[in-house]
């Protein structure tokens, strides 16, 4: 049963300048690609994905807005409220998987990966950020398997987009399964570049979210709710999709182009 929790944070870690880890213990379980509600304490109550698995969890969270600019403050030993996990799950399918990742996207998207290298598949990943300070994780996603890096400045790796990037690597090599999670216009692009060689794939997709559980409908996504249907997509719904790349809905509810 899914029950609300008050947790210390046992560490927090600063990852770019505007991107924080927090562990955390907490007694639910959880697997790659599910999130959580986390409560920030006289701030707001947010959905973020579950960025570290097992006994000690862990959420990693860009600073954009007064939650999560008052949340990056928090220390060791400050409290927050968690509720979950939420959400479904990567189907962790193939052999060889392509994993493309955007910005924070990774935070969704790095379980994923370990969890498919656990399996003892083959995981490439293409990690891509606007500078080599933004990059997430890069260090989590070599130990699990081979990894190509691209900034859209040239600092590190490829210069370019990841999405430039993945299209390389799926002209160069044999996958049974992309997974992405970023920006959704990038992650369109990666979708249709596999798509169109056969290619498996999922996605993860973030909307606005109030509830996390089916009650709102801030997350309306077509004729779905991202809380409860997704956040995990499979590339066959997402191709005939009228909002993933074009509309998102806004904290009001009107649907607003991205």
């Amino acid at each position: 049963m899914i029950k609300a929790q008050i947790v210390p944070l046992l560490d927090v870690v600063r990852e770019s300048h505007h991107t924080t880890s927090y562990r955390f213990r907490a007694d639910f379980g959880g697997e790659p690609g599910q999130f959580i509600m986390v409560w920030i304490p006289r701030h707001d109550e947010l959905p973020m994905a579950l960025s570290y698995l097992g006994p000690v969890k862990g959420i990693t969270v860009h600073a954009y807005g007064d939650a999560t600019k008052a949340f990056a403050a928090f220390k060791p030993g400050d409290r927050i409220g968690v509720r979950g996990p939420y959400g479904n799950t990567f189907r962790l399918e193939g052999e060889r998987v392509l994993a493309v990742a955007g910005g924070t996207g990774m935070a969704s998207l790095i379980a994923a990966i370990e969890a498919f290298a656990q399996q003892g598949a083959h995981v490439t990943t293409a990690l891509g950020a606007k500078t080599a300070e933004e990059l997430l994780f890069a260090d989590r996603a070599a130990a699990a398997g081979e990894t190509h890096i691209s900034t859209d400045d040239g600092s590190r790796g490829f210069h370019g987009f990841v999405p430039v990037l993945a299209e390389k690597l799926l002209e160069r090599h044999r996958y049974d399964q992309v997974v992405a999670c970023g920006p959704e216009r990038m992650m369109k692009l990666v979708l249709d570049a596999a798509s169109k060689r056969g290619i498996p794939t999922q996605a993860s997709v973030e909307r606005y979210m109030k509830c996390g559980i089916g009650i709102c409908d801030a997350c309306a996504f077509d004729g779905k709710l991202v809380c409860v249907d997704g956040p995990v997509f499979s590339g066959e719904v997402l191709a005939v999709s009228e909002d993933f790349g074009k509309f998102r809905r806004d904290k009001s509810g009107r649907r607003v182009p991205i």
